[in-house]
């Protein structure tokens, strides 16, 4: 037990490095302050990614200067998932020391060397498919700026590595109009970097503070590509630094880096919005807006339906059915009433309808409190990894209501394998999501890939699950099993009613089909944006949208549900447990269709690795998505039908 606890504490805990935005971080001029005043500039450097290509490498995978990386910051379990590996970068920066040009390294690669080839091959390869450099100073991401179509300056927090000037798009790469020679890499070896502060003047905290000192607000970054000359740097030249494509070299290829630094004052900037300049950057804002209104649209569309049917109809039909007198009215009776002996009739494969719901309960949980502490700022994006490692934490501390869901539902059917029942519930689910991540870990193992989870943290994992969720399934249960067995309100028939013919818009597979539509509906633009995140390296902060979108998708799975099972109850279908699961639960399908069209539309991505990989984990997120809306659709057509017919009078 105590191998657990330790496991499960190397997992929440948190480096200091990932906190300053809670805790902001004073710098001086160096020998300019007391010992609490920094005056080194820490820069560090994180893998490189595309949307090219789903596999990211670590930053000393493409033969840059190296750092000291036995000092590189320990990362969180969501850092790690996500395949970020953050370490020091060889760029020395002091406080308010400005830099012209200063040599970082330089790479020699010899033309009859075969080591030589294979390292400057894979540089190629990172610049043909636009692999970008993502960099952190105090926790802030190191942007690039540049002004887009509409004359809107876009703040991208990646930069390219260099680019390939190819024939598709008349050898013009893009970092530069005069990087136009055919079949030519131009590698970007020099960067400016811009660091703006405040200097705490006019401020609370700045009152201590004397001159030569502040807090910084933003670095930003203007890529290079210069063709230096060892002996004497010059960062002014205009000779960009060009590597042919073709594979076997005519001379030797020497590559010299190199930066410069500028400290620019600027008290406009408050150091608690230092964040806004990226964020007001990000396009879209107003299609929020309108991805809400279209949901809340949705949502009143349904709420109607569902009050009508519940204020009128059904209001009538329990009236009617309350107020029979004579046997002739009886003989008259229709519609849902008819089934009342077997609309409880325990479903076929009750066992794993059973464990499904369990597990949806898990995910709706992990969900909803995830969203909630991200709404309260504490998942902000300063604080790295934590919004996987919250949402992977909770998953298995949450095996106890997932137990206890599964439990009840299955005796409520009758089940008495009791054993089998809690096995499946703490394997199936989170076995087939470890399985198919596995199986994608091993493909990112033989590509050599930073996104390759070690195999200790693997272990990890095994031993949260094993060690803290399978007991806690265990013991949710057995609390589950003590209780006494769900009372329905009606008694159900020894032989079952035979089911009339049904018309096409009542048979359960276009119900299923249509019930995905609307719940799809009120969060695909959203999706456009976390899918955004996901796979094109976007920011995602709007945990307050999320949220909203969240409790609509709610509400229109339980009306959409609803509104449908109270139509195959009328038409003396009684068949419903596996139907309300799978009406809300094929929004899911809807949503790997959607992935697949993001994945055609916006993504370049060509190799079969990566698409594998893509296809991957878009299978993982489709996986948990059906068992969260499946879940809501079931709990809420139960808890309807369970209302319906405990409110009319049965003989």
């Amino acid at each position: 037990m105590k191998t657990v606890l330790l496991c499960l504490f190397s997992v929440i805990t948190v480096n200091a490095f990932y906190l300053p935005g809670l805790a902001p971080v004073n710098y001086c001029k160096k020998g300019d302050g007391p010992d609490s005043c920094k005056s080194d500039v820490k820069l560090f450097v994180n893998r490189l990614n595309t949307e090219e290509s789903v596999i990211p490498y670590e930053y000393h995978h493409f033969d840059f200067c190296p750092g000291d990386e036995s000092k590189s910051p320990v990362e969180n379990l969501g850092q790690v998932v996500f395949g970020e590996r953050i370490r020091p970068s060889p760029y020395k920066l002091e406080f308010l020391t400005n830099k012209t040009c200063e040599r970082v390294c330089e790479r020699q690669y010899r033309k009859n060397n075969a080591d030589d080839k294979k390292l400057l091959t894979m540089l190629k390869k990172g610049m043909s498919l636009n692999y970008q450099h993502h960099w952190i100073v105090d926790n802030m991401p190191v942007t690039w700026c540049y002004t887009v179509e509409d004359d809107r300056q876009y703040c991208s927090i990646g930069f390219p590595m260099g680019c390939y000037s190819r024939k598709s798009n008349g050898y013009n790469c893009g970092l530069s109009e005069t990087f136009n020679k055919p079949d030519m890499y131009y590698l970007v070896n020099h960067v400016d970097l811009w660091i703006t502060y405040h200097s705490g003047e006019k401020e609370d905290w700045g009152g201590d503070f004397g001159e030569n000192r502040g807090r910084i607000v933003s670095v930003k970054v203007q890529p290079r590509s210069i063709l230096h000359n060892p002996k004497n740097l010059d960062c002014n030249s205009k000779h960009p630094m060009e590597i042919p494509a073709k594979d076997e070299l005519d001379h030797d290829i020497s590559i010299t880096y190199s930066y410069a630094v500028h400290f620019v004052q600027n008290n406009d900037i408050k150091w608690s919005s230092r964040w806004d300049y990226i964020l007001e950057s990000m396009p879209h804002t107003n299609i929020q807006w309108f991805s809400i209104l279209n949901s809340l649209v949705i949502v009143l569309f349904l709420s109607g339906m569902v009050a009508m049917i519940l204020l009128r109809t059904l209001h009538k039909d329990i009236a009617r059915y309350n107020q029979i007198e004579c046997g002739e009215d009886a003989q008259e009776e229709f519609g849902w009433k008819l089934v009342h002996g077997d609309v409880f009739r325990p479903p076929r494969k009750g066992m794993l309808l059973s464990v499904l719901l369990g597990s949806g309960v898990q995910v709706f949980c992990m969900t909803l409190v995830t969203l909630a502490f991200a709404c309260l700022g504490f998942l902000s994006p300063a604080n790295r990894g934590a919004l996987m490692t919250c949402a992977m934490v909770l998953f298995v501390l949450l095996g106890t209501p997932a137990g206890y869901v599964s439990a009840r539902i299955y005796k409520s059917f009758g089940g008495e394998k009791w054993k089998s029942n809690v096995l499946l519930t703490s394997m199936l689910c989170p076995g087939v999501v470890f399985g198919l991540f596995f199986v994608m870990n091993l493909i990112l193992w033989g590509e050599g890939s930073s996104a390759a989870v070690p195999f200790t943290t693997l272990v990890a994992l095994l031993a949260l699950w094993f060690g803290v969720s399978v007991p806690l399934t265990f013991i949710g249960a057995y609390f589950g099993f003590r209780k006494r067995a769900l009372e329905h309100p009606v008694r159900t028939n020894q032989i079952p009613r035979l089911i009339p013919d049904q018309t096409i818009y009542t048979q359960p597979l276009p119900g299923i089909i249509m019930g995905g539509v609307l719940p799809f509906g009120c969060i695909f633009i959203q999706l456009f944006f976390i899918l955004n995140s996901l796979w094109s390296s976007q920011m995602y902060y709007m945990f307050g949208f999320l949220f909203l979108v969240f409790i609509i998708l709610v509400i229109t799975c339980s009306e959409t549900t609803i509104l449908l099972c109270y139509f195959h109850l009328c038409a003396e279908d009684y068949h419903w447990w596996w139907r309300s699961y799978l009406t809300s639960g094929f929004t899911a399908v809807y949503l790997f269709f959607y992935c697949c069209h993001y994945f055609i539309t916006k993504l370049s991505i060509e190799d079969a690795a990566s698409t594998f990989l893509y296809f991957g984990y878009t299978l993982i997120m489709v996986f948990l998505f059906n068992l969260l809306t499946g879940t809501i659709g079931f709990f809420a057509c139960f808890w309807f039908i369970r209302k319906i017919y405990s409110v009319v009078k049965v003989d």
